[in-house]
């Protein structure tokens, strides 16, 4: 109702909760699921929190690393990444990836995943996943704060310059995100939640 109080809190001076609510309130947020190959030609493969597509036409995307981790130095080596869309039959593999092991390890074979060749990167797709996208690295920007400070945060933004689907997932020539079931970041430490028949909705823009 209009005037109501709000908790309202400065970040840089602390939220006064039991927990950081902003991954909470900006949910939710689909996940990169990122793969890359090293200069030796070694594949990795994790999630990232912070991730989305942010331009049609060329198609871009982004993610962001908390710190100079494996894939960073991957893309920025090799010049390309591939987006895997993770999915609620892949979500505990998914998770898989995200282990903190040491560089070289293989992630396709910690998680049981297939590594399947890319046609126009370096960097291998995970062959379960219902979506790929391959990317060649346009910018990696270095996020710094109000003050200029460096906020140990990267930012990937890549070209998508090839894009597999699985044909069992394309309905009338539509890609079935339905069916596919995407799984997205939604709260805290754990939390996720998946696009089903019974999320969706139709909305169409007015046109004038």
């Amino acid at each position: 109702m209009p005037g109501r109080a709000t908790h309202f809190y400065e970040p840089s001076a602390g939220h006064r909760l039991p927990h950081d609510p902003f991954k909470a309130i900006v949910a939710p947020r689909p996940i990169g699921w990122i793969s890359t190959v090293d200069a030796d030609g070694r594949p990795n493969l994790a999630p990232y929190s912070y991730f989305n597509a942010v331009c049609d036409v060329p198609p871009m995307i982004l993610f962001s690393s908390n710190g100079r981790k494996d894939t960073l130095r991957n893309a920025e080596a090799t010049g390309g990444f591939v987006w895997n869309l993770a999915t609620r039959p892949l979500a505990e593999r998914m998770n898989a990836t995200s282990a903190p092991v040491a560089p070289g390890v293989d992630e396709f074979t910690l998680s049981g995943l297939t590594a399947a060749p890319s046609r126009l990167v370096a960097a291998p797709r995970v062959a379960e996943s219902p979506a790929a996208l391959e990317c060649r690295v346009l910018q990696v920007i270095p996020l710094a704060d109000l003050d200029g400070a460096s906020a140990d945060h990267w930012m990937v933004v890549g070209q998508v310059v090839g894009v597999h689907i699985d044909p069992a997932f394309l309905n009338d020539g539509l890609f079935d995100t339905a069916a596919a079931q995407p799984i997205l970041r939604a709260g805290y430490r754990g939390d996720y939640t998946t696009i089903d028949a019974g999320s969706m909705f139709q909305m169409i823009r007015p046109t004038r």
